[in-house]
């Protein structure tokens, strides 16, 4: 039985259970993993847990008391979560300490000093933890070094690289890993059927193939278009010389095809960029070790890249730079134009 709903992550929930049995749940924590396996949602359900004023055996949330009641809302007054506002590019400082004007009389680190309101306890979750600016994770360093009382905060971020080493050294880590592949093909199915719909086994199989142990991008692929679209990434990526103009120009299609909402756009870009990440990593084991992809329609793209594993390695960092630049609100087509062309470079594409 997945902990609290949430799949794939029982060995830390685990590890959360016998903290808590032995009263050493730490003040501060960082979870690091791929995007979209669960960490947010295992955050979400730690906080209930450790609010609730009956916690079932297992740090289970009892869903009955007015804790868990308030939880459930997302109006508990000892649970705070901060995001990344869609506008910006990072969480803004103020988020933290207040705007000019209540300095440190408002903001997270001036409400994780206050009492908590119905428990023992107050926990923040502080999600899109990889787009804290520098002065905003220092401001929360003092926070996370001594939390007050019993508050935990938990961090959740990516990778450890992308944290400051002061962060890092401050938090116990948590690591999550992807979710296995027949986890995420059962999940998707299930939102489908609860949706109503039904989606081909063939099509499952490859979204759960091609998500890389992520739910969120699973859901992406089964949109019929971005499934087509990977195939079509992997042939132009393959071919030489590779050809800029024409994957700008199918690329751009398929993110405006999304609409005008910067939301969906913005998932549409990360997911193909996702899938380059995952063609010039391939290309980079194979030219190295030999290994060729399970998947059959990657391992023909990689047949066809004449660059040598050097070149896949830059192409690879270019790739990871754009996709980064998505969340830094980088205007999306100046974006694919500039990623299209540094691929096009000869060194990159392949040509002698």
């Amino acid at each position: 039985m997945a902990w609290q709903g949430i799949e794939g992550h029982d060995d830390v929930a685990s590890r959360f259970v016998a903290a808590h049995d032995r009263g050493r749940i730490a003040g501060s924590y960082l979870f690091v993993g791929p995007p979209g396996v669960g960490k947010g949602a295992f955050a979400l359900a730690l906080a209930r847990a450790l609010v609730c004023e009956s916690p079932r055996p297992g740090l289970v949330a009892c869903a009955a008391c007015a804790s868990c009641v308030q939880a459930a809302a997302g109006s508990h007054p000892d649970i705070d979560v901060v995001r990344k506002p869609e506008d910006r590019a990072t969480i803004p400082l103020e988020t933290f300490i207040g705007d000019a004007e209540h300095r440190m009389r408002e903001g997270l680190c001036w409400r994780m000093l206050l009492r908590p309101a119905l428990g023992s306890r107050r926990v923040a979750i502080i999600l899109d933890a990889d787009h804290l600016a520098d002065e905003a994770a220092n401001c929360l360093l003092k926070t996370l070094e001594e939390p007050p009382g019993e508050a935990v905060i938990i961090l959740v971020g990516t990778a450890l690289e992308r944290q400051l080493a002061t962060i890092r050294s401050r938090c116990q880590i948590v690591r999550f890993r992807p979710l296995p592949t027949e986890t995420v093909r059962r999940l998707v199915e299930s939102d489908a059927r609860s949706a109503g719909g039904q989606v081909e086994a063939a099509l499952l199989d490859a979204c759960a193939a091609a998500a890389g142990g992520s739910l969120a991008r699973a859901r992406l692929l089964l949109d019929p278009d971005m499934a087509a679209f990977r195939g079509r990434l992997i042939d132009l990526l393959g071919r030489r010389p590779l050809q800029g103009v024409a994957l700008a120009r199918e690329t751009t299609a398929v993110v405006d095809a999304a609409g005008k909402e910067a939301p969906p756009r913005r998932a549409r870009l990360r997911l193909v960029l996702g899938a380059a990440v995952e063609f010039f990593r391939a290309a980079v084991r194979r030219g190295t070790t030999g290994e060729q992809p399970a998947d059959a329609g990657l391992a023909r793209g990689i047949a066809a890249w004449s660059a040598d594993p050097e070149a896949a390695v830059t192409a690879l960092d270019q790739t990871l730079d754009a996709l980064d630049a998505v969340d830094r609100n980088a205007n999306l087509n100046v974006l694919v134009d500039a990623w299209t062309s540094v691929l096009e470079e000869p060194r990159l594409a392949g040509e002698h």
